[in-house]
C-alpha cells in the first residue's frame, strides 16, 4: 500500500489539475463552504473485514480507534452547533469502538438524526448479536455497502462469503421494520462499481436492486446510493497495478460536471477523523488533507469553520463526473 505522501505525488502527477478544471469551467478560484449539516465522525480503522477498494484501508489488524475524550469532545460540538442536524457516524466498522452504543446513545439525547455506516456483516459477529435491536431502539438510520444483489460480484469485492452474511443481516434488520416503508426505519444500500466505469442513474439502479433484492431474497429496503470509486488506498494500488490509473482519471476528467458543485459534500459538512483531526470529507482525511483553519476538533469554531474555503486536490474528479458522488449518493 502506498503511503499518504505517494498517494498525493501521484494524484498530482496526473496532467489535468482539478482546480484548474473547476477554475476554467466555472470562473471558481476557490470553492468555498455553504453550510454546516453534517458531522461526520469516524470512529477508527478496525474492521472485521477487508474489502477490495476500501478507500479506509480498513481490517481486522487496525488499531486507531477514537477514544471517548475525543468523542466528547464531538459531543459538545454537535449540543453548540444546531444547524448539525444529522449525525453520520462512520468507521472502518464504527460498531467495534468500545464506546460506539454510548456515543450512539448521547447524539439521541441531543435529538439529532443518526446515521450508521453499518458493513452488515458485523451484525453477525460474535458478541454482536443484539446490535440490530440496539440501532433499531434508537431510530438510527442504517446505510449499509452491497455491491451486487449477485452473490459472486458481491464476494468478489468483500471477501468470500460476505454476500451470504449480508443477506441473513439484511433480513434480521428487515425483521426489526427496517426498509418497510418511508415512515419507519430506514435502510439504505450503496452501490459502487466493481469495474473500471460510472455507475448507472441511481433511480435505474435502485429499481433493479429492489425487484432483485425482493424476488429472490424477501428483502426490502429504502434507497440505493451510487457511490464512484474514488482513486485512493486499495483502489488507487489496484488502478496503479493493472496500469490503468491514467485511464480512469481521464474518464473522470470526461465527465466532469460542473452542476455536482453546489451540493458536494464536502461543502455542507465537517468530517472528524478519530484521532480528532478536522476535515472536509472523508477522502479528504484519509489522505491527510486537513481543512483550513481548523485542526482540531477541540479547537472548532462554527465561524472560523464556515469561512473556509474546501481543500482540493486531484481525487476530486470522483465526486464531480456524471451525475456526482457523495456519501448520500448522486448529486444532480
Amino acid at each position: 500500500m502506498k503511503t499518504v505522501e505517494q498517494q498525493l505525488a501521484t494524484l498530482a502527477s496526473f496532467s489535468e489539475s482539478f482546480s484548474q478544471k473547476v477554475a476554467a469551467t466555472t470562473g471558481y478560484q476557490r470553492l468555498p463552504a455553504l453550510s454546516l449539516q453534517v458531522f461526520q465522525v469516524n470512529l477508527g480503522k478496525l474492521c472485521n473485514q477487508t474489502c477490495r477498494h476500501c478507500h479506509v484501508d480498513a481490517g481486522p489488524k487496525r488499531t486507531e480507534i477514537m477514544t471517548r475524550d475525543t468523542m466528547e469532545q464531538c459531543l459538545r460540538v454537535i449540543a453548540a452547533v444546531p444547524s448539525f442536524k444529522t449525525v453520520d457516524i462512520t468507521g472502518g466498522a464504527p460498531e467495534m469502538n468500545p464506546y460506539f452504543r454510548w456515543f450512539v446513545a448521547e447524539v439521541a439525547k441531543l435529538g439529532r438524526h443518526i446515521i450508521d455506516r453499518c458493513n452488515l456483516t458485523i451484525l453477525e459477529e460474535p458478541g454482536y448479536e443484539d446490535l440490530a435491536e440496539f440501532l433499531a431502539a434508537q431510530r438510527v438510520e442504517i446505510i449499509s455497502s452491497l455491491p451486487h444483489y449477485a452473490e459472486f460480484r458481491t464476494d468478489q469485492q468483500r471477501g468470500q462469503g460476505v454476500f451470504e452474511r449480508s443477506i441473513r443481516a439484511l433480513k434480521k434488520l428487515n425483521a426489526l421494520g427496517y426498509g418497510k416503508n418511508e415512515d419507519g426505519l430506514t435502510l439504505n444500500l450503496i452501490y459502487n462499481p466493481s469495474g473500471l466505469f460510472l455507475s448507472q442513474p441511481q433511480r435505474v439502479l435502485e429499481r433493479e436492486f429492489k425487484e432483485q433484492l425482493l424476488s429472490r431474497y424477501g428483502i426490502e429496503f429504502n434507497h440505493l446510493y451510487c457511490i464512484n470509486n474514488l482513486p485512493i488506498n486499495r483502489f488507487l494500488d489496484s488502478l496503479l497495478r493493472a496500469e490503468k490509473f491514467e485511464q480512469y482519471m481521464q474518464l473522470l476528467v470526461n465527465a466532469f460536471n460542473p452542476a455536482t458543485l453546489e451540493g458536494l459534500m464536502c461543502r455542507h459538512q465537517v468530517s472528524v477523523g478519530y484521532d480528532g483531526r478536522i476535515f472536509d470529507c472523508d477522502f479528504n482525511q484519509m489522505l491527510g488533507l486537513e481543512s483550513e483553519g481548523v485542526s482540531h476538533i477541540a479547537q472548532f469554531s462554527p465561524e472560523a469553520y464556515i469561512a473556509r474555503n474546501i481543500v482540493l486536490a486531484n481525487h476530486c474528479y470522483g465526486c464531480t463526473a456524471g451525475l456526482g458522488s457523495s456519501c448520500g449518493g448522486e448529486l444532480v
